[in-house]
């Protein structure tokens, strides 16, 4: 009897909902990164040391950090200007329709959108040429970088206009009514009444900008090949070709290395949120 309490129990608790998904977690991420741990220390400390003194590596990481810290602002800025311009206006539903049309659209298209644009001879320099302007060899020079931003923004920025959008639905009109009550200006609606509210999306927002600023690499490399230009040589670009070259321990130690820090910019970033939501 207890035995059949027991399982009951189990059976129509929240945990048989979780199962599934805690399985595919268990099989599909922390079984294979521990096997890459116990890799990575296949050598000892030799493989950490190969991976931390390795210019390839070096270069990857200050272009993904330059790319980070560059694309997300931007894209974070933009989309909130945007959202708040179509927020409750009467070309909302459509407007995030049209916003939303870069996330269909599949890789290939956006490829080729990128090859006839900036190519040599593309449009953006036929655009040049009409203002008497020079133009260049975007994916060969440091503008490769340029094109790499615009591209991640264009593909995110209606996806990320929507949570805006969202976030803002949730605040209640009260607020932003007593705000005009009292005689505040837009900006400073803006500045002391949503902006304060918008602070639990922010953090989620920001978290999936820089999950989606690592999918850009489908583009950079259908574009620009296994070695593109040194400006936008990201640490996808490093792990396929290690992984071409089956130098398994390398990239299980930088794989570590990079999921440690990832995780205490997280933790960090969560801290640093809870702590102002308290005071």
């Amino acid at each position: 009897m207890k035995l059949y309490k027991k399982w009951s129990f189990i059976w129509q608790s929240k945990w048989l909902f979780l199962l599934p998904s805690m399985a595919g977690v268990f099989l599909f991420a922390l079984l294979p990164f521990g096997n890459m741990l116990i890799q990575s220390f296949s050598g000892g400390l030799m493989n950490y040391k190969t991976v931390l003194t390795n210019e390839a590596f070096h270069l990857a990481v200050k272009n993904t950090c330059r790319f980070v810290g560059v694309g997300i602002p931007l894209l974070l800025l933009l989309s909130f200007a945007a959202a708040l311009g179509i927020y409750k206006s009467k070309w909302m539903r459509f407007l995030k329709s049209v916003y939303l049309l870069p996330m269909a659209v599949p890789t290939a298209v956006v490829v080729l959108i990128w090859k006839v644009f900036f190519h040599k001879a593309g449009i953006a320099n036929q655009l040049l040429a009409v203002f008497q302007i020079e133009g260049t060899d975007w994916m060969s020079t440091n503008a490769a970088f340029a094109v790499l931003v615009i591209s991640y923004i264009w593909k995110n920025l209606g996806y990320t206009i929507i949570l805006w959008i969202a976030g803002m639905a949730a605040i209640p009109e009260s607020i932003t009514e007593a705000a005009k009550v009292d005689g505040a200006t837009q900006w400073q609606s803006v500045r002391y009444m949503i902006l304060p509210q918008l602070k639990p999306v922010f953090y989620t927002i920001t978290m999936l900008s820089f999950l989606n600023s690592f999918k850009v690499f489908r583009e950079a490399y259908l574009v620009a090949g296994a070695y593109p230009q040194k400006s936008i040589y990201l640490l996808q670009h490093l792990f396929n070709n290690w992984f071409t070259n089956l130098e398994i321990e390398k990239m299980s130690s930088a794989a570590v290395l990079l999921a440690v820090f990832f995780a205490l910019c997280s933790l960090s970033l969560r801290n640093l949120w809870e702590k102002e939501e308290v005071s």
